[in-house]
Formats: structure tokens, C-alpha cells, sequence
């Protein structure tokens, strides 16, 4: 199994498009399938990040956020549904290909998406899934909108209103944001705003790129020697560090990147090793909060390889980087097992986006 595993990452690195080829193997794609149809209309159990105004407010999630209900909590059915959108993209022929589209009409309804967007725009909400969520709106959006396929359009343009009530809050939060959010959790700013660049070079909305570009660089552009021994926290499924790293390498072109990395990690090895930078280890996969470090080796895996591919090719430190990266990822692809709904009901997530090589394939800087 750990042999498909890499050949699957491996292939991924070099298949050039989203079309399903004959050497991909479908099957670990359906084992993360599942993961997501299991869990995007499952209602129960849910945690509702939700602010009452009044008694009026006290409804089941299924009625305050028709189209993201599952999945335990609203920004894990967003990557659920984005996780169904990319893998039936990049596999349109396989057996989960139409139980995923079905299940993203099912949800992505013009009346689902209407009342989310007045869910969202509702009194008391400005921070509502600020940042993670709705950054995952956008990476679903520009999913969408990338695929081309006729109920995909029709998908996209259902979700237009959310997605640009998700552009209008983000707009409106960066300029008053002062200072990054570096936490390993759902507040984290880097992170964020490196999925949020992403969609907004996909869709070629420039003006939210030049915003979002422009808050890294002052967020930043100016750090050094961030203290990478001191994680990860017990919690965390991404990285401080490494998610900040991966955010510049999307703002800098790669000779000024190189430079930059250096002052931020300056102790990178050069020898292809990878004690510098160790996976998280789970120790009750039950533990909601626990299981987040199988998480953080995904998200650190695909970030690493981000890293690597902002770098001069030649560069000495990307062998340890990558080297990392793989090490990281086999043991994030590994913990999935789909045994406890703690880890199964987004795990699959991370896992696609790190497999599919969203975040570098055709990767813009």
C-alpha cells in the first residue's frame, strides 16, 4: 500500500492535467471520496459556530446553512465539497465520479445558496469562518469554475452570490487587520491567505489579488528566523513557519524567494536530511483536537513542496525540503483510515489537495 501511495504522489507531480489517466490509481481517490459522501449531508453530530440574537436563531443546522450542514462543522463540508469537485474533476470516469455530482447539486441549490449568503451577511457575523472558511469558499468557487463541465458551470453560478459576499468580507477585513494571525489552527492568516491568492489568480479578480498579495508582503516580507523548533503545538494542523514560507513563495519571484527563506529558516539543510522538521504524532485518533497533527502533516507536506517549487531549481536546501515533504505526506496519507469521524470527516480533504498537487500545479507567481 505504501508503494501506491508514492507512486500516486510520485505520478502526480508529472501528469500535466486534471484528465484521469489509466496510471492514476482511482482507488485511494475513492477511499477519500467516501470520507466526504459519508459526511456532507450528515447532520449530526455538529459543532455550530453560531451567534443568537435571538430566539428566532435557535434552528438545526440543516435550516441556518442549507447547502454546508454536514460534516461537523460548516468549513469542514466546505472542503468536503470541494474534495467531490476536485476528485471528480481529476477522475470524471470513476465509479465515485457521480455520487460526488450528485451530491454537489444536491447541495449547491440557488435556494441553498441564498440562504447561506444571508446566513453569512446576517447581524453579529462579520467573523464568521474569518479566515479558514471562507477561504475554502473560494477554493471551492475557483474549483468550480476551472471544471470544465456543463453542471460544473451551473454549480459555479449558483455559488456566485456566496462567493462574492465571501470576497466582500475578506475585503473589508484585511485593511483593518493589523498585525498576521499566527496560530496553528483555523485563525492562522498565512494559510488563509495563500488559498485566497490562489482563487483570485484562478478567476483573475485582480483587484482582490493585488489585495491579498499586498497584506503577505506587509504581513511578512520582513520576518526572520522563525523559531520552527518550537513546533508544532499540540493542536495544530498547520504550520506557522511553514505556512508563512509557502505564502511568500507565492508573492516573490525565485531568486529574491531564496534570499528571503534564508533570513526566515536560515538553519535549512543543504544534505537532503530530514531531522530539521519531524511529522506530528497522534496519540488518541478519537480526540477531535488530537488527531488535527495528521492534519498538520498533510498541510506541512504540500506546503513544503510549495516551498521547493518557489526556489531557484538549483537550489541546495530543496532536497531536504522535499525530502520532508514526502516523509510528512506518507505519514498524513497513512493516518487516514476513516475509523473515527474525529479525523474521517476532513482528513480526506487535506489528503486530495496534498495528491492532486492543487497547490503548485500550474501554480502562478
Amino acid at each position: 500500500m505504501r508503494y501506491a501511495l508514492s507512486l500516486v504522489v510520485a505520478l502526480a507531480l508529472v501528469i500535466p492535467t486534471f484528465a484521469a489517466e489509466p496510471s492514476f490509481d482511482s482507488a485511494i481517490a475513492q477511499r477519500f471520496a467516501d470520507l466526504a459522501l459519508g459526511c456532507v449531508h450528515k447532520e449530526y453530530p455538529n459543532k455550530v459556530a453560531h451567534v443568537l440574537s435571538s430566539d428566532a436563531d435557535v434552528k438545526p443546522p440543516r435550516e441556518l446553512t442549507p447547502a454546508f450542514y454536514g460534516c461537523f462543522d460548516w468549513h469542514s463540508s466546505v472542503h468536503g465539497h470541494w474534495m467531490l469537485a476536485r476528485l471528480a474533476r481529476t477522475w470524471p470516469e470513476a465509479s465515485f465520479a457521480k455520487p460526488a455530482r450528485e451530491a454537489l447539486a444536491k447541495s449547491l441549490t440557488k435556494a441553498n445558496v441564498a440562504r447561506e449568503t444571508a446566513y453569512l451577511q446576517g447581524e453579529g457575523r462579520a467573523s464568521f469562518e474569518r479566515p479558514y472558511g471562507l477561504a475554502w469558499l473560494l477554493q471551492l468557487a475557483a474549483e468550480l469554475r476551472q471544471w470544465d463541465d456543463p453542471l460544473a458551470k451551473q454549480l459555479s453560478s449558483n455559488l456566485e452570490p456566496l462567493e462574492k459576499a465571501a470576497v466582500a468580507r475578506v475585503s473589508t477585513w484585511l485593511p483593518k487587520l493589523s498585525h498576521p494571525v499566527r496560530s496553528g489552527e483555523h485563525s492562522q492568516s498565512a494559510f488563509a491567505l495563500g488559498l485566497m491568492l490562489d482563487y483570485a489568480r484562478a478567476v483573475g479578480d485582480a483587484k482582490f489579488e493585488t489585495l491579498v498579495r499586498d497584506r503577505i508582503v506587509a504581513f511578512y516580507g520582513r520576518d526572520l528566523d522563525c523559531p520552527i523548533e518550537y513546533e508544532p503545538s499540540g493542536e495544530d494542523f498547520v504550520s506557522p513557519c511553514v505556512a508563512e514560507a509557502d505564502a511568500m513563495r507565492r508573492v516573490l519571484p525565485p531568486v529574491e524567494y531564496a534570499a528571503w527563506l534564508g533570513s526566515f529558516l536560515p538553519k535549512l539543510p543543504r544534505d537532503g536530511s530530514t531531522a530539521w522538521l519531524r511529522p506530528g504524532v497522534v496519540t488518541d485518533k478519537s480526540d477531535g483536537k488530537l488527531v488535527h497533527l495528521d492534519g498538520l502533516n498533510l498541510s506541512r507536506a504540500w506546503m513544503l513542496e510549495g516551498i521547493a517549487s518557489g526556489l531557484p531549481e538549483g537550489d541546495p536546501r530543496r532536497a531536504s525540503i522535499l525530502a520532508a515533504a514526502k516523509e510528512h505526506g506518507d505519514s498524513g496519507i497513512g493516518a487516514i483510515s476513516g475509523q473515527t469521524y474525529e479525523g474521517g470527516h476532513w482528513l480526506g480533504s487535506f489528503a486530495t489537495y496534498y495528491v492532486t498537487k492543487r497547490g503548485t500545479l500550474n501554480a502562478e507567481r
